[in-house]
C-alpha cells in the first residue's frame, strides 16, 4: 500500500459507484442515463468531536479541468442571481423578443414548494439539493440538484419551507444564510435526508422540528441545581435556530479541528486530489458527497462541513469507530435497484438510484464546455436496516 500525505494509508479495496444495475425507472428526455465506470478510494479519515471526515480520491486521478459553474451563495452575493416567491415572477421577466416562459402564468399566487429563479449571470449556475434560501414568506431548502443555464427565463424551483409557522414576507428577494463563506450552512443530513429522498414537506417540518429540539439541549449551558438549563431557540425556522449565537457557538466548537486549520486541511485536500468525504457521525457511516474536481469541493468546504457538524450534535446511539473500509464498504454497496431520472436536454440529469438501505442522487452536466458528473450524493437510509419482527400466530 502506498502512503498518501497527512491522511495516512488509503484502503485497497477499489469501489464504483457507477455499477449500476437498471432495474426499473424514468428517464429524463435526452437519452438513457449512462454513468462513467469511474472507481474511488478512501483515505485515512480526519476527526473532530463526534465527527469522522473520510477523503474520496480517484483511483485513476483524473478530474474535469476548471468547471464553469457559478454556486449559489456567489450568484446571490453577487446580484446576479434572484429568488422570489412565484407570485413575484412578473418582476422578473425581461423585455426580450417572443413570449416568455411565463407569460401565461404571471398572475399565479405564492406557494410553499416552488420559488423562482433567475440565472443572470453568464455562467451555468450550480444548486445542491440542501442549500437553503432565507426571506419572502418562508425559508425554504432546495429539494434536488440541478443546474440553471446562463442568460435564461425564470424557471420553477423545487424547494421545501423550513420554517413552519410563518407566511408573512420577511423580504421581497430571498438571501444566503450567512453574511461571509465561513459562515455558510446547508441543511444538516436528517432534514436533507427527508428534502432528497422522502420528499414529503411534513417530514421535512418533522426533522426541522426534532433538529431544533436537539439544538436547543446541545447548546444548553451546563446543568444547574439538578435543573435542565436548556432554553428555547423560540423559532420555528431551521436557518435562524443555526444562526443563534449559542448554537453557532456549538457547531464551531464541533468543527473546530478542521476549521482552525482549514487552509492545511483545503491544501492537503488538493494535494491528494480528494474530490469528496464520506461521513461518519458517532462512529456511524452516514453520508457521502463526491464532486467532480478538488475545487468543486473546497468551494462548498465550510457549508458541507458545518452541516455536517450539526448533524453531530443530535443526540443517539454512539457505535464502533467508523473505519476506512466501512466508509470503502459504504461507497461500495451497489447502487441496484430502482432509478429514476428527469433534467433538461442539453443541461443536465438528475438520477435517484435506491437500493436497499442506501440511495444514490447523481447529477451529470450535459452542458457541452462541462459534460460530466458534476456532484453525487450517498446516503444511509435511517432504520432501512432493521428488520421487522417475525409475525406471531396463535
Amino acid at each position: 500500500m502506498k502512503h498518501l500525505g497527512r491522511f495516512g494509508l488509503a484502503a485497497a479495496l477499489l469501489v464504483s459507484l457507477a455499477a449500476i444495475k437498471h432495474i426499473s425507472g424514468v428517464r429524463a428526455a435526452g437519452g438513457p442515463v449512462e454513468f462513467s465506470n469511474e472507481s474511488y478510494r478512501v483515505l485515512a479519515p480526519i476527526e473532530s468531536g463526534n465527527l469522522l471526515l473520510f477523503p474520496v480520491v480517484r483511483v485513476n486521478g483524473k478530474s474535469p479541468g476548471a468547471t464553469p459553474f457559478l454556486t449559489l451563495d456567489e450568484g446571490i452575493k453577487n446580484g446576479q442571481v434572484e429568488v422570489t416567491e412565484a407570485g413575484k415572477v412578473q418582476g422578473l421577466i425581461r423585455p426580450r423578443e417572443g413570449t416568455s416562459y411565463f407569460a401565461q402564468d404571471r398572475n399565479r399566487g405564492d406557494q410553499v414548494n416552488t420559488l423562482v429563479l433567475v440565472n443572470n449571470s453568464d455562467q451555468p449556475l450550480l444548486l445542491l439539493a440542501g442549500e437553503i434560501v432565507t426571506g419572502g414568506k418562508q425559508d425554504r431548502v432546495i429539494a434536488k440538484d440541478r443546474i440553471v443555464p446562463s442568460g435564461g427565463d425564470p424557471i420553477d424551483l423545487s424547494v421545501f419551507c423550513i420554517e413552519p409557522g410563518r407566511w408573512t414576507e420577511s423580504s421581497a428577494k430571498f438571501g444566503a444564510t450567512a453574511r461571509t463563506p465561513a459562515e455558510g450552512f446547508m441543511v444538516q443530513p436528517t432534514v436533507r435526508e427527508k428534502a432528497m429522498a422522502t420528499k414529503n414537506q411534513q417530514e421535512v417540518w418533522s426533522a426541522v422540528g426534532g433538529t431544533i429540539a436537539q439544538m436547543e439541549v446541545a447548546a444548553a449551558p451546563p446543568v444547574s441545581n439538578g435543573l435542565p438549563a436548556a432554553q428555547p431557540l423560540s423559532t420555528t425556522s431551521y436557518a435562524k435556530a443555526m444562526q443563534d449565537s449559542s448554537v453557532s457557538k456549538k457547531v464551531d466548537e464541533e468543527m473546530a479541528p478542521v476549521m482552525k486549520s482549514r487552509d492545511q486541511v483545503l491544501a492537503t485536500l488538493r494535494q491528494e486530489h480528494a474530490v469528496g468525504v464520506v461521513v461518519a457521525v458517532r462512529g456511524e457511516i452516514v453520508w457521502a458527497d463526491l464532486f467532480a474536481n478538488t475545487e468543486l469541493l473546497a468551494r462548498y468546504w465550510t457549508k458541507l462541513v458545518r452541516s455536517y457538524a450539526a448533524e453531530s450534535l443530535s443526540g443517539g446511539e454512539t457505535h464502533a469507530h467508523a473505519t476506512v473500509a466501512d466508509a470503502q464498504r459504504f461507497l461500495d454497496a451497489p447502487a441496484e435497484g430502482s432509478e429514476t431520472s428527469e433534467g433538461d436536454v442539453g443541461v443536465y440529469r438528475y438520477s435517484e438510484l435506491k437500493s436497499g438501505g442506501t440511495e444514490t442522487f447523481v447529477l451529470e452536466s450535459l452542458l457541452p464546455e462541462a459534460s460530466y458528473e458534476v456532484h453525487i450524493s450517498k446516503l444511509k437510509l435511517r432504520g432501512a436496516f432493521r428488520r421487522p419482527a417475525p409475525a406471531v400466530y396463535r
